[in-house]
C-alpha cells in the first residue's frame, strides 16, 4: 500500500479505536468515523468493508508490532555474536519489555479480551481468541529458542511460560485501568518482565 494510503488507513483505525472505547462498539458507526475525519464514506470503504474489519485491523497492527520486535532472525544473529551474559540479558529484557509495552499501550485490546466493550459479538470474540493465540505463539517461539540455547532453563515449557507472561500483563493492565491508575507507565511492563526473567534464566551459566 502506498505511504499515503497507509497513513489514511491508520487514521481511520485510530479514530474508530477511540470511538469504540468511548461510545462502545455497537454505538459507533462508519458515518461517525467519517464525520470525525471529514472524509466520505467511500474513503473508508476503500480500506474496510465494515467496522468489524477496522477492529480486526487494530488487532493485526499489534500482532505485526510484536512480530517485528521479536523477530527470530534478529535473535538468531544476536546469539551468533556470542555476547557476554550482561549484554545478552539486556538484549532479551529489552525485547520482552518492548513487546509487553506494545500490548499495554493498547487499552482497547485489554478491554476486548475481557469483553468489556459493549456490542461485541461471537465473531469478534473468535477474532480476539485468534489474536491471543498468535501473540502467545510469538512469545513462546522466543522462549523456545532461548531454552534451546541454554539461556533460559531447559525444563521450561515455552507455551506455558508465554501464557503466564502475557496473561499477567493483561490482568495487570485491566485492573489498573478499572481503578483509573496509570498503566501506561513503562515501569510496569519493565517490572513484569524483570520478575518473569528472574524465574526463567539459567543460573548455571
Amino acid at each position: 500500500m502506498p505511504p499515503k494510503g497507509e497513513k489514511r488507513r491508520q487514521q481511520i483505525i485510530e479514530t474508530a479505536k477511540n470511538m469504540f472505547i468511548t461510545k462502545g462498539f455497537q454505538s459507533t458507526h462508519i458515518g461517525q468515523v467519517c464525520d470525525e475525519l471529514d472524509i466520505a464514506r467511500g474513503t473508508v470503504y476503500q480500506y474496510f468493508s465494515n467496522k468489524k474489519e477496522i477492529l480486526y485491523g487494530i488487532l493485526d497492527n499489534v500482532v505485526e508490532s510484536v512480530e517485528e520486535i521479536l523477530d527470530p532472525d534478529d535473535l538468531k544473529e544476536f546469539l551468533k555474536m556470542k555476547p557476554d551474559h550482561e549484554t545478552m540479558i539486556k538484549f532479551i529484557d529489552e525485547r520482552l519489555s518492548s513487546c509487553l509495552g506494545i500490548i499495554s499501550e493498547e487499552p482497547i485490546i485489554i478491554r476486548l479480551i475481557f469483553r468489556d466493550i459493549s456490542g461485541i459479538d461471537e465473531d469478534v470474540s473468535e477474532k480476539v481468541a485468534d489474536f491471543l493465540e498468535k501473540i502467545t505463539a510469538i512469545i513462546s517461539r522466543e522462549i523456545e529458542v532461548l531454552c534451546k540455547n541454554n539461556i533460559f532453563k531447559t525444563d521450561i515449557e515455552p507455551d506455558i511460560a508465554a501464557a503466564m507472561l502475557f496473561g499477567g500483563v493483561i490482568m495487570m493492565v485491566f485492573q489498573y485501568s478499572n481503578k483509573n491508575k496509570n498503566y501506561m507507565d513503562r515501569k510496569i511492563t519493565n517490572t513484569m518482565s524483570t520478575l518473569y526473567i528472574l524465574g526463567v534464566y539459567n543460573d548455571k551459566k
